[in-house]
């Protein structure tokens, strides 16, 4: 019996909202022959200051969801749902290919001159095991200077990435950081490399910022070579969107982030916790 072939179908990408759009489009620019869905669960945002146990359910519902409609691999575009949720989702999920985001600790300790490092990510980020066990892999000769941000991915949520607001809040941030002498700054959370430009302009061009999504593009090709699942055609089908939230909303967000779209779809949460799409689009 002929093995069946799951090239041509799409790769899965989730987030609590729209910052995984910027591993998306790290994906797009490694991979343009893949077609892609991508879930924005913006009912649920921010997952930041939500329990792991809560983040862990909504991982898996998505992920079931992005299954059934033809996934051939997910990529958990949150740093706050992989480290909630990746471990259990391979465990659940046997034969899936998963790629997670990690804190990208070890690249800042290598490329620091000073030592002092900044990390930006959400309160769960920094209690998780894996930023945990990367910081004592790979950062312990270096002072890390830490900062969650408050109302940043709201902000970002809003497309507000040059408001007022969103300058105070990266100045709370950054100012402490650069007093301590830090030359390198880590995009802890995927909404953050969205406003790289905006910390560029207030740290100066010597500090270093490290965005992760280019090395999880990487991993992702990795993955598909792997497991013979590169797409060969060169016209890969539309990208589609779901969100859990409002459509409109997400659709002007999305051209202003991504600088293309595609037909947004609504998802529903249920009582159950299990994820259903209605007919809205646009």
């Amino acid at each position: 019996m002929a093995s069946i072939n799951h090239s041509h179908q799409p790769i899965g990408i989730f987030d609590s909202g729209v910052g995984g759009l910027s591993v998306l489009r790290a994906i797009r620019h490694e991979l343009p022959n893949e077609a892609i869905l991508y879930l924005g669960d913006q009912a649920h945002i921010p997952y930041g200051p939500r329990t792991k146990a809560q983040i862990r359910d909504f991982s898996i519902e998505i992920t079931r969801f992005l299954l059934d409609q033809g996934a051939k691999l997910i990529v958990v575009a949150c740093n706050t749902a992989s480290a909630a949720a990746l471990h259990d989702l391979r465990g659940l999920f046997p034969d899936v290919p998963f790629v997670g985001m990690e804190p990208a600790v070890k690249p800042a300790a290598e490329t620091t001159q000073t030592g002092k490092v900044g990390v930006l990510a959400t309160p769960t980020t920094f209690t998780g095991d894996l930023y945990t066990s990367v910081v004592e892999r790979f950062a312990r000769d270096v002072s890390l200077y830490t900062s969650t941000c408050p109302g940043l991915v709201e902000q970002i949520e809003a497309g507000a990435l040059d408001a007022p607001e969103t300058h105070a809040i990266l100045e709370a941030a950054l100012h402490p950081m650069l007093e301590e002498g830090i030359d390198t700054i880590v995009m802890g959370c995927t909404h953050y490399p969205f406003v790289i430009p905006l910390i560029r302009a207030i740290t100066g061009p010597d500090v270093h910022t490290i965005d992760p999504a280019p090395a999880v593009a990487r991993q992702t090709r990795h993955l598909l070579e792997q497991g013979k699942l590169l797409n060969p055609a060169e016209n890969p089908d539309p990208m589609r969107f779901f969100t859990s939230a409002d459509p409109e909303n997400f659709s002007a967000v999305l051209s202003k982030l991504l600088g293309e779209t595609g037909p947004v779809e609504k998802v529903t949460w249920e009582e159950d916790l299990t994820l259903h799409k209605t007919t809205t689009k646009y």
